[in-house]
């Protein structure tokens, strides 16, 4: 579990994504709803069958809150972020991990030409990240114990 491994290797470790994207006519409180029970801060936003763009609770604090409008009248559409940012599952956890710090953002969709193949969070990327040391530092202390075979 290395920075360089893709993310397509990520998404497979992590599992298929449960999580069903939002209509762009649905409200904002009916997303904030899906937000707090599947516990996420973003979901993808379709259209026949189409990725059209991502709701963060970054969008909701910063285009609908403090514009002032009101969760139950106002539509995804409205202040979902659009085009969206997306990668395909050859770039690497370094590659995405440089990218979400640059562009200030947590959440990427994986795409295969205009197939979604999932979401890759900062969150999953940081596990990635640990995991990987983590199976380092095992090795070293065995190798330092003897117990490394070989």
């Amino acid at each position: 579990m290395k920075i360089t491994d893709t993310i397509g290797l990520v998404l497979t470790h992590k599992g298929p994504n449960t999580i069903p994207p939002l209509s762009p006519d649905q409200t904002v409180f009916e997303a904030l709803e899906m937000m707090a029970h599947y516990d996420v801060g973003a979901l993808l936003v379709m259209q026949n069958q189409r990725l059209i763009g991502i709701l963060s609770e970054r969008d909701y604090a910063r285009k609908g809150v403090l514009r002032g409008h009101h969760s139950k009248e106002t539509l995804v559409r409205e202040i979902m972020t659009s085009p969206v940012v997306c990668v395909s599952p050859e770039k690497t956890v370094d590659d995405c991990m440089t990218m979400m710090t640059e562009r200030h953002f947590r959440h990427i969709p994986v795409l295969r030409g205009e197939t979604l193949l999932g979401v890759i969070s900062i969150g999953d990327l940081v596990k990635w990240v640990m995991s990987g040391q983590e199976h380092t530092i095992q090795a070293l202390e065995g190798y330092i114990t003897g117990a490394y075979p070989g």
